[in-house]
């Protein structure tokens, strides 16, 4: 029979291999935080994922097929340079294009926002087409990708700021401007964390958010439990503590990077499209974006069959009826 010493020791033992493993459990949770933030947000990391080919590895393929192929050798060949400075002094390049069409209704501009590992290049087809319908486009290399200065990925939240500085760009130049905002997933984000800010000029007219997350924190832990496998509750404790790293490096966590907030008291005309079967960013944020934004003015479609910003190409006539059909309206072009 064990002896009140023999227990006493027993719970010593065990309270001492309890706290061992807390701490090691601690210290792996650290350390997958640490790695999830630099693999994710660190563009100048050369492991993160910004080196690498995770993302759309068939991307330069479909940007070579056919009207995508077309939208891309205008893109080359009318491209105009432009830059400006961010509010945290980052040199931020952008691509200027004037209309493609013959009577181009004055004053009207569309700015398309590339999205996560991306580059203005991959708007070309957006860009194209709303240069035919007589805008003149703008499309900028968000913050820390392409040719804008920069090492952390602000995943919308540092970029609306940046996207409201492209906006005054060309409220300073025109005054009578009145401007479209186009967005492809993180790109679709930034739009939306912008939409519903004080700051907007009203030459905004109306926003397109193609594809985009709701917050940052829920898309990192769909990512975490479908790119590593973690259970919902691991990838929830490694994406929160790895946004408190986030915090102290790049001066936002992944809470606070939710378009939610803005969507709320946004009122310009707003139209929300998504994949059903996108494999990237949940079909699911589509309603949780539609159902937050207050405009009286905003619709949603939804293409059943199509993948990660694939819905032009799985149903252009429904896609681009839809698009038309909103910026005429929106516009009265």
């Amino acid at each position: 029979m064990a002896t009140t010493h023999d227990h006493s020791a027993l719970i010593r033992n065990i309270q001492l291999a309890t706290g061992v493993t807390t701490v090691a459990a601690t210290g792996l949770l650290a350390a997958s935080a640490h790695m999830l933030f630099r693999f994710a947000i660190d563009t100048q990391w050369k492991h993160s994922i910004f080196h690498q080919a995770l993302i759309a590895p068939d991307r330069e393929g479909k940007m070579n097929q056919g009207e995508a192929k077309e939208a891309g050798q205008w893109f080359s060949e009318t491209k105009q340079p432009v830059s400006i400075t961010s509010r945290d002094g980052l040199k931020l390049h952008g691509w200027l294009f004037d209309p493609d069409c013959i009577d181009p209704t004055p004053h009207i501009y569309a700015i398309c926002v590339h999205g996560y590992t991306g580059a203005p290049e991959e708007q070309a087809k957006w860009a194209h087409r709303y240069a035919r319908m007589g805008f003149t486009v703008l499309a900028p290399s968000q913050r820390a990708q392409d040719l804008s200065e920069g090492r952390y990925v602000g995943m919308g939240w540092l970029e609306r700021n940046d996207l409201l500085d492209w906006i005054r760009l060309i409220v300073d130049s025109d005054d009578q401007a009145r401007i479209l905002l186009f967005g492809g997933s993180m790109g679709a984000t930034t739009v939306m964390m912008t939409t519903g800010t004080p700051e907007l000029p009203r030459n905004v007219i109306t926003a397109i958010a193609e594809s985009g997350y709701t917050s940052a924190r829920m898309e990192f832990i769909d990512s975490a439990r479908g790119m590593f496998h973690m259970p919902k509750l691991l990838a929830s404790a490694c994406v929160d503590a790895a946004g408190l790293i986030c915090k102290r490096r790049a001066g936002y966590d992944f809470t606070e990077a939710s378009c939610i907030p803005s969507l709320r008291h946004t009122v310009i005309p707003m139209l929300f499209i998504h994949g059903g079967k996108d494999r990237m960013v949940s079909p699911r944020f589509l309603d949780m974006n539609y159902n937050a934004c207050s405009s009286i003015d905003r619709e949603r479609l939804l293409v059943p069959d199509a993948d990660h910003m694939e819905s032009s190409a799985v149903d252009p006539k429904r896609y681009w009826d839809t698009v038309y059909g909103f910026i005429r309206r929106s516009f009265k072009i």
